[in-house]
């Protein structure tokens, strides 16, 4: 299976996205614990199940432990807030400092792995960045405020295969999909669509389009083709969804003031590593790690770092210039005229005029849009930063490790021995039959904690089996956990 989360395909004038199935489990562990135990027949088999699925979490997040303790001491010598005090206490040199980040981060890129997230590739940027949505603004980011040694040197040390451009300045972790919907009257987006389309007929009538678009065609050719290879690979398994834009609608009159719903593919889940560039008086080491939260796909550029502010494009300067050149032009021949118009006069110079005044306006609203974006995602789409977001990650790895575990467990439990390609089949269909979800099923992590934990075992020829419930319990025994509730229930009930 390709490794890319997405792929592009127009189907019958439809812009449509394919979506690769992910590992994360998307079922809430107590459900999942509760609907599995109601599947087990016998009341005794329930409480067993039930204490050896608390005996799991409770050992996999004592595995955990050091590791988060770990990493977390490590960020405070990081924060960008309180970091560089504490660094200043430990009276570190700078090679010292050197090691402990990258500690840091490689710990930080376990647990991203860990979670199921995946560094984003330049071939899904760009798939995203190919249509637009609510964000109508090119947004670049300012390379000479970010730094460009602390990912450099990381994946020197530590290599990974399709990385993008950007990654020694910033990194971009993407997880899950979903679908944002928005309804409203887009009457300027409309009016920018319509003109947009007069003007890319202007230009193919007036053979200038070859002109300003041949690099561009190229790169779209090449794409298309690699695209349709892809998609052809894993045509059978995959879901797509459509995105829903003004410009590939067909605008009219009509329903230029209705109401018109728009829909594009989501991030789930966005998560950006980086660093701000050093000043000449003071080295900066303070490391940022932002979590984001349903982002859509084409404006994935809200959550950039160090985002310059957007400025009229190069294309609107040609609309500019060349709209000014042909009213000249109309003008200059309507005054050579043996009877000159002064009304044809007017009529052009407005026309010239209004459509400049229209680029202008149609910028001011679209900055205006993007203010509102940017201050969304502050407010409403940015879940945490720093610490924060490093404890929702240790929580995350733990509660999709023992639902890995869990499932594992039962499959092996309720169907008998299994291959690894079995079990991972049987254990995806249960996902799907009981819960009504899909994923891409981690079973080689799954069975490798199994085996840790000492509750699973393989026969002479490879296959996969599990001891008895009473028998998993006693195998991994008693609890400090348990310990101290039962210690607990004692001095209350005394």
């Amino acid at each position: 299976m390709d490794e890319n989360l997405m792929l592009k395909k127009k189907k019958k004038n439809k812009d449509v996205i394919r979506l690769e199935r992910e590992s994360v489990i998307p079922i809430l562990k107590p459900k999942l614990i509760v609907h599995l135990a109601n599947l087990i027949e016998h009341s005794s088999d329930r409480a067993e199940f039930l204490k050896l699925c608390k005996r799991v979490e409770y050992t996999i997040r004592a595995w955990y432990t050091l590791q988060f303790e770990d990493i977390m001491q490590l960020y405070s010598l990081f924060d960008p807030v309180h970091g560089a005090q504490k660094l200043e206490q430990q009276n570190l040199s700078s090679e010292e400092i050197d090691i402990l980040e990258q500690n840091f981060l490689r710990y930080l890129f376990q647990i991203m792995e860990k979670s199921n997230f995946k560094i984003a590739t330049d071939e899904e940027i760009d798939i995203a960045h190919s249509g637009q949505y609510l964000l109508n603004l090119p947004i670049t980011v300012d390379e000479s405020k970010l730094d460009k040694k602390l990912l450099k040197m990381y994946f020197e040390s530590h290599p990974h295969e399709n990385l993008p451009d950007f990654a020694d300045k910033y990194i971009i972790f993407r997880r899950g999909i979903g679908i944002d919907k928005t309804t409203d009257y887009f009457l300027l987006e409309k009016v920018d669509a319509i003109i947009a389309r007069i003007w890319a007929w202007i230009l193919k009538k007036t053979r200038l389009e070859k002109v300003l678009s041949r690099r561009s065609t190229s790169l779209h050719k090449k794409d298309s083709k690699k695209d349709d290879e892809l998609i052809s690979e894993a045509e059978d398994d995959e879901l797509y969804v459509e995105r829903i834009r003004l410009e590939n609608m067909e605008l009219s009159f009509q329903n230029l003031l209705s109401k018109t719903t728009i829909q594009e593919p989501t991030f789930d889940r966005i998560i950006v590593v980086y660093r701000r560039a050093s000043s000449k008086l003071k080295a900066e080491r303070g490391i940022y790690v932002k979590h984001f939260k349903n982002i859509p796909m084409a404006d994935m550029e809200i959550v950039l770092p160090e985002k310059k502010n957007p400025s009229l494009t190069p294309m609107d300067w040609v609309k500019f210039i060349v709209s000014a050149i042909v009213g000249l032009v109309a003008v200059v021949g309507s005054v050579e005229m043996p009877k000159a118009d002064l009304w044809v006069m007017f009529a052009i110079l407005s026309t010239v005029l209004g459509y400049c005044a229209k680029i202008y306006f149609t910028f001011q609203q679209n900055m205006a849009t993007y203010q509102n974006l940017i201050t969304q995602s502050m407010y409403d789409k940015q879940l945490d930063s720093g610490r924060g977001t490093l404890l929702h990650l240790c929580d995350d790895v733990i509660q999709q490790e023992v639902k890995e575990v869990i499932i594992s467990f039962f499959i092996l439990m309720e169907q008998g021995k299994a291959t690894l390609e079995d079990l991972d089949q049987q254990c995806e269909e249960l996902i799907r039959d009981e819960f009504g979800e899909h994923c891409n099923f981690d079973v080689d992590d799954a069975v490798h904690k199994l085996e840790k934990l000492g509750i699973v075992c393989r026969d002479t020829i490879g296959r996969y089996y599990c001891v008895g419930l009473k028998r998993a319990n006693e195998i991994i025994g008693t609890t400090t956990e348990e310990l101290v509730l039962k210690a607990k229930q004692g001095s209350a009930s005394a």
